[in-house]
């Protein structure tokens, strides 16, 4: 049954666009996204109840703040996490409470897609060090000219090897194809892969992993796997670097079995000063930037915008993590 009442929201996710102005008409909106303070703000259980309670909010929408315990003693009609994974949220906890858990799966699989193409590029077309000797004047380094610096294999006629085939995967796919590589594929998840994993690590020249991090995942990439890939490949982790050991990395980018990597991602969320992968100048590293685009805050707000809606006109949203709260 449609409940009739006016919600109010509590917003700290970072939204926009046409979804975040179709919140407002669905919903009294308290907007006050985490991405914005300063110092950076990050809600525990507690504080995000005391904030509820000031409020009077009965719908919670989060990115990064904790939804558990005492929150579900608030009696919410809706809580909804701009997550594929919503692992900031006790789902037991929500359904123990009959709280409808919504979510935003794929949000981010174009902009983290990008990414990888520019990490993918930046790897091997030598971007940072050809824009380092412009800048320090070095064009003719060591009387040398660029075209003998900085000279790379094109991309196209090349085989991508993507490991995980979900939402980012699928839309690394299509781009890497458009730059004229041949695309092969693990995930036993999915039956449009093409390849084992074994037999795709022998097999690509480039190889990118789209992979969630999961008891099965964590550490799949280890020194047997980077032994068994071609010597001179191009390694790219846009997602976790969970996914692979990084000492072994480290090993394989030492001995050149790793041509160049490009990574996304780490550990804390954060990379010693004195790490050996911050001396390598064959390794692009950026700061868990992929979904880093406002095209997301806008995907993800009209996606929780459109479930809002169903869920309060009585209907089943499109993407909701504990469905069977509905039936109660």
């Amino acid at each position: 049954m449609a409940d009739t009442a006016r919600p109010r929201a509590l917003v700290t996710a970072p939204l926009r666009g046409p979804g975040l102005e179709k919140l407002r008409r669905l919903a009294d909106v308290v907007y006050d996204p985490w991405i914005e303070q300063t110092p950076l703000r990050m809600y525990n259980a507690e504080q995000l109840a005391d904030r509820l309670k000031a409020e009077g909010a009965d719908v919670l929408i989060v990115e990064s703040d904790q939804v558990k315990g005492v929150v579900f003693d608030i009696p919410l009609r809706a809580v909804a996490s701009t997550r594929g994974d919503p692992n900031n949220v006790d789902i037991p906890g929500a359904t123990a409470a009959g709280i409808p858990v919504l979510n935003t799966p794929g949000r981010n699989a174009d902009a983290v897609a990008e990414l990888a193409v520019a990490l993918l590029f930046a790897t091997t077309r030598h971007v940072l060090a050809a824009d380092h000797d412009v800048r320090a004047e070095r064009i003719f380094a060591d009387g040398t000219i660029p075209y003998q610096r900085f000279r790379a294999w094109e991309l196209a006629g090349q085989t991508a090897g993507l490991v995980g085939l979900g939402a980012v995967g699928r839309a690394a796919r299509w781009r890497f194809e458009g730059l004229g590589l041949r695309v092969i594929s693990y995930d036993p998840y999915n039956p449009e892969a093409t390849h084992s994993l074994d037999d795709l690590l022998a097999e690509a020249d480039v190889v990118s992993m789209h992979a969630p991090v999961t008891p099965e995942t964590t550490g799949m990439i280890g020194a047997a796997q980077f032994a068994r890939m071609k010597d001179g490949v191009v390694y790219l982790n846009t997602a976790r670097a969970q996914l692979h050991d990084t000492d072994a990395l480290v090993d394989a980018l030492r001995s050149g079995k790793i041509a160049v990597a490009g990574l996304d991602h780490f550990v804390g969320e954060h990379l010693p000063a004195d790490h050996p992968l911050v001396a390598m100048d064959n390794v692009v590293l950026t700061p868990h930037i992929g979904g880093a685009t406002y095209d997301v805050e806008a995907r993800q707000a009209q996606m929780v915008a459109d479930d809002l809606e169903r869920l309060l006109a009585g209907e089943r949203p499109q993407h909701i993590v504990n469905p069977e709260v509905l039936s109660r």
